[in-house]
């Protein structure tokens, strides 16, 4: 049975997420991630406007008057959601962990991806693989991944994206559209992300606390690494200290930025703080832009 608060909670994607997609989200979608060819769909007799090219000239010749072939697009894609739930994703200065906001918005990627008749799938790692469901299409298994991502509960703490990579790499094998959800804060993936890169589609997700970035006045703070426990006591009420805090997070954000360039990526950065409905929208129109020019 599922707990009845978590019953509620996928209700309410379900609903909140479902309008997104209809309201906000399909069309971007469907433009942004084009399907893999196209196929033959039908002849059907000439009407004014069709092109000239797409005769078929052999029905034509036994019918006796013009025959057009058809194509359609080959629409089905597959969507891997690769998904970075350690312990450092349990922080939230929001109203939301970091968590909860990468499962909200796998949720509403997945209902776009069933919407436009493709496949999903989802692997949670921490520095382990913690849970892989294969990709497939309906409503039923859109549920259930949400149901696994929102009820999660890691079994290690700490960090291995390459580990996550190298594991979709090997159970992934047709070219499929990845996004990959994570903090980053980790190093040494480079390698197997410039892999990946080559084989599929790679969206990588940046999921920031507004508090990684800039901290507020409110005298001595402890902070604590929650991957490995280690803290430290830092005085918020000095300029300097706040100010060289801002400094490292608007350093670290940028070489992630630089990084997903030199590996030819597109990154989309979700603040907790923001409606991320809105920033995936704008990803979507931009990336849209760039592969028409």
């Amino acid at each position: 049975m599922i707990p009845k608060e978590l019953a509620k909670k996928i209700r309410y994607l379900e609903i909140y997420t479902s309008k997104a997609v209809n309201d906000c989200l399909a069309g971007e979608y469907h433009s942004v991630f084009k399907g893999q060819g196209i196929e033959f769909d039908e002849v059907r007799e000439y009407q004014v406007g069709d092109e000239v090219r797409s005769i078929d000239w052999n029905v034509t010749a036994r019918m006796g008057h013009p025959y057009v072939k058809r194509f359609v697009e080959e629409r089905e894609l597959t969507v891997m959601f690769l998904v970075d739930l350690s312990a450092s994703g349990a922080f939230g200065s929001t109203e939301k962990l970091k968590n909860e906001v990468a499962a909200e918005l796998c949720a509403l990627l997945s209902f776009s991806a069933i919407k436009n008749n493709d496949k999903a799938g989802l692997i949670v790692f921490t520095d382990k693989i913690e849970m892989f469901i294969p990709p497939e299409k309906g409503t039923a298994h859109v549920l259930r991944l949400i149901r696994e991502l929102l009820n999660f509960q890691p079994r290690k703490a700490q960090t291995n994206i390459s580990l996550g990579i190298e594991y979709l790499g090997r159970v992934i094998n047709k070219r499929s559209v990845v996004f990959l959800v994570s903090d980053f804060i980790e190093q040494g993936y480079e390698k197997q992300l410039n892999i990946l890169g080559k084989r599929h589609d790679v969206i990588a997700v940046s999921i920031i606390d507004p508090r990684e970035i800039k901290l507020p006045n409110v005298g001595l703070i402890e902070l604590e690494d929650a991957e490995t426990g280690e803290s430290i006591t830092i005085d918020t009420s000095s300029s300097r200290v706040r100010n060289n805090y801002e400094k490292l997070g608007e350093v670290q954000q940028k070489k992630l930025k630089e990084l997903f360039q030199s590996l030819n990526i597109d990154q989309v950065e979700i603040f907790t703080n923001k409606d991320f409905v809105r920033e995936l929208v704008k990803f979507f129109k931009t990336r849209e832009r760039r592969k028409m020019i």
